[in-house]
């Protein structure tokens, strides 16, 4: 039977989605909460879930996972490790919203976060789901292995924090509307979304037990791939159809966003996109194992619509 790409992604997702579900309370433990006076804290946790599962590629958790099989390890073990990711990468998507920041009204097809809950609680939102992605991860079983969960703490923390994509997003704030710079707009897609992907990437790595030459290699998959991702993005936000994408385009040239288009223009962006594409997929030439599933990622977010 032939490898179907759309089919994996499917499953994995489904698999993620189930076990985010368990690490916040169902909605008969939110209605207890509220009969116990706790209106508040089940307030919250319904904004939190309502982000958390408008929907998404779930990508970065897709990855970990698929890495993880790659090296032979334990996939359904890894699952907690792939939620933490995502809790990160949702909590970021909370605030990039908020007015503050892009002021964006729409989010997968759906009303945004602060547009639901106020600005306030979509803010707590996000600094809970923070908060309990690493709360998750401290509790991932890696019994005489401890040396390694650390290093996923570690990995996780630098990529979203203020030298990863915390400081990404600083810098595309404090670019905004000025002369255009390829090292800050490099810097900028590295970071604000290429250091969650690569870290998802490298945290499969180290779960699954890989060594210092497997993670080089699947370090420079991610790290183009993320670079290409959000090449990709920028493209989108310029080519891309509204509907199919679930939030309005044209948003990035509204707010002086530096990308790709807007600096060398769209034929001289695909050409990167492919490039990048290419210098991700010929870094895992190197690793001894099928990686058919890490190619097929990179192959399907190449030509993806949202």
């Amino acid at each position: 039977m032939s490898f179907v790409i759309e089919d994996y992604l499917k499953e994995a997702a489904c698999e993620v989605e189930q076990a985010m579900d368990k690490l916040l309370p169902s909605g008969k433990e939110r209605m207890f909460s509220r009969h116990a006076g706790l209106e508040s804290t089940g307030l919250l946790i319904e904004s939190m879930r309502y982000s958390l599962f408008a929907g998404g590629k779930r990508i970065r958790p897709i990855l970990a996972l698929a890495t993880v099989e790659t090296l032979g390890g334990n996939r359904q073990a890894a699952l907690p490790v792939a939620c933490s990711l995502e809790l990160i990468h949702t909590y970021s998507l909370i605030h990039d919203d908020l007015p503050a920041m892009d002021d964006d009204d729409f989010r997968r097809g759906k009303p945004t976060n602060h547009k639901v809950y106020g600005e306030a609680v979509a803010v707590l939102a996000g600094d809970a789901l923070l908060t309990l992605a690493f709360q998750v991860l401290s509790q991932v079983e890696m019994p005489q292995r401890e040396k390694e969960l650390l290093q996923l703490i570690r990995i996780l923390s630098d990529a979203s924090g203020y030298a990863g994509m915390i400081g990404g997003q600083m810098a595309d704030i404090q670019a905004e509307g000025k002369q255009p710079d390829p090292q800050t707009l490099e810097f900028i897609h590295r970071h604000k979304t290429g250091d969650l992907l690569r870290a998802a990437v490298q945290m499969g790595a180290v779960f699954a037990g890989a060594n210092e030459q497997e993670i080089l290699h699947l370090t420079l998959y991610a790290m183009n791939l993320g670079l290409a991702f959000q090449i990709q993005d920028d493209l989108l936000d310029v080519e891309g159809n509204a509907d199919q994408l679930g939030k309005s385009t044209g948003a990035d040239e509204a707010h002086g966003k530096l990308t790709y288009p807007s600096l060398f223009g769209l034929e001289e962006s695909h050409k990167k996109l492919n490039e990048t594409t290419q210098q991700a997929l010929s870094a895992l030439n190197h690793l001894p194992h099928d990686t058919t599933v890490l190619r097929e990622i990179a192959n399907y977010l190449l030509t993806r619509v949202n």
